[in-house]
């Protein structure tokens, strides 16, 4: 199981090539298992261009295999956490989102596919988080 992060999903749909989209695409082509979380399902159909795109995209999304927080108070203050240490490093993640699917990741022991800036510092405080590319 790998968890598809929203950064990879949004140029997949834009048709960017990167690493991490070329890797999205083996996924789907081999049908290996996969999952998004809830925030990942909405920050992609908060970012719809119109009501066919949001009808057809949640429609999508909604039959992926989700990842929810085991525990969803301490999942939350474990996100919080990882964020608070970023800052005290001198790091700030530029989303409080981004620790959230990152602990998800964490508790679950799954790979985290992304092409966010964020993740590689969130690793210097999670070095249990794992990434792809």
């Amino acid at each position: 199981m790998i968890l598809v992060d929203t950064s990879v999903w949004i140029d997949y749909f834009r048709n960017r090539e990167n690493t991490a989209v070329n890797l999205l695409v083996k996924i789907l082509d081999s049908r290996q298992p996969f999952a998004i979380t809830g925030v990942i399902y909405q920050e992609l159909l908060q970012g719809a261009a119109n009501d066919k795109e949001w009808q057809l995209l949640g429609d999508y999304l909604v039959k992926q295999h989700f990842l929810h927080p085991i525990n969803p108070l301490q999942t939350h203050r474990e996100a919080a956490r990882l964020f608070y240490l970023c800052r005290r490093q001198g790091v700030t993640p530029r989303s409080a989102i981004d620790c959230l699917i990152a602990q998800t990741a964490i508790e679950y022991k799954v790979p985290l596919l992304h092409n966010d800036k964020d993740y590689p510092k969130l690793i210097q405080v999670a070095p249990s988080l794992l990434l792809l590319p």
